[in-house]
């Protein structure tokens, strides 16, 4: 049986990678610990409570006692960090906490992984938001300079570089493989965080109120929940066998599907019905934001032979589909086993 630490399992991507791994894998334990920062996420896992594979500790990866307390209880294969403070606004209001969490949060779990014995594999899951952004039109490769310009983009960038030093001073020898990816905005069901674009379009439609979108001209690599979260087990199962594969992973969309936040508001409009509307509502004094930001996965294609399956279109229905069952009240797991069935069978 393999023994998976994983990090931030309440939030919207760690709660959809563990729905989706206690259901495929019968044969894992899954620990996971997180501060239920946003608790509505648990949602997603409702229909893992009971099981016997599935232990959830509520806690902070900046514990370290607690970190450490569950490296000496289990023998974890593998560690994957979801765990984080993630959003620019929050950022600019509170800096010292995305620090604390993105930096010495991953600090802390390397630490663990160095002094304990058995775990082959780690992936830390960070963002697109890590590079310079030179306002570009093209996507950045992983080989860019890493600078985010706020600080939860910085925290993030802090992270990468903190992993980077981990990997060269302690597990240069390849006793643990180490990867880190970057993901591009990531859409799906269980996304209730505030501020956030398609969460905001659900709370609006839900109040029968008008969408307000602040940036509607700003340019992002949008994607459905499920692309990143099969990229991330493919590079963790892989390297684990093969340290050639571990590495620095974009996690992106395709180019046709890096839209502006106006387009993405037309798609979800248009997928809702019912006369949704947006309108924008963008701020004077509002904090930096990029205007253009989309990632080159030449690599991660060329390395694994991954490719994206939804594209932006067909990622805003699900994200429609599941919120019409949760709006509903219905069964929000059966929501996902489906939305992972219809995506599963574009592997085969």
């Amino acid at each position: 049986m393999k023994t998976y630490l994983i990090t931030g399992c309440a939030g919207f991507i760690g709660s959809n990678f563990v729905h989706y791994m206690l259901k495929k894998y019968p044969e894992i334990l899954l620990v996971n610990l997180d501060k239920l920062t946003y608790a509505g996420n648990l949602e997603n896992l409702k229909d893992v409570e009971g099981d016997p594979r599935h232990v959830f500790v509520q806690g902070d990866i900046c514990d370290k006692e607690l970190v450490e307390s569950l490296f000496a209880k289990y023998d974890f294969d593998y560690v994957i960090n979801f765990a984080a403070e993630s959003h620019v606004d929050r950022s600019i209001k509170n800096p010292e906490i995305f620090v604390q969490s993105n930096v010495m949060g991953t600090v802390n779990l390397l630490e663990c992984v160095r002094l304990s014995q058995g775990v082959e594999s780690v992936l830390n899951v960070t963002t697109d938001k890590v590079y310079y952004n030179n306002e570009w039109a093209w996507g950045y490769r992983e080989n860019e300079f890493l600078d985010g310009f706020d600080p939860y983009s910085n925290s993030k960038s802090c992270s990468e570089l903190a992993t980077h030093s981990y990997q060269r001073s302690f597990f240069a020898d390849g006793a643990v493989a180490i990867s880190t990816a970057r993901a591009g905005n990531v859409i799906g069901g269980g996304d209730f965080a505030n501020d956030r674009i398609i969460p905001d379009c659900i709370r609006a439609v839900s109040q029968g109120k008008t969408i307000g979108i602040r940036n509607p001209y700003s340019t992002r690599p949008y994607q459905h929940v499920l692309e990143p979260l099969f990229a991330y087990l493919m590079i963790a199962a892989l390297q684990a066998k093969d340290l050639k594969y571990a590495g620095s992973y974009n996690v992106g969309p395709d180019d046709c599907d890096c839209v502006t936040t106006g387009e993405l508001a037309d798609l979800f409009c248009r997928s809702w019905g019912q006369g949704v509307q947006w309108d924008n509502q963008a701020e004077a004094n509002a904090p930096h934001e990029a205007n253009f930001l989309k990632l080159d996965c030449s690599k991660l294609k060329a390395t694994f032979g991954w490719h994206p399956r939804w594209h932006i279109g067909e990622a805003v229905d699900m994200v429609c589909a599941w919120s019409r069952v949760w709006l509903a009240g219905e069964n929000i797991p059966d929501e996902m086993d489906r939305e992972i069935r219809e995506y599963a069978r574009t592997y085969v």
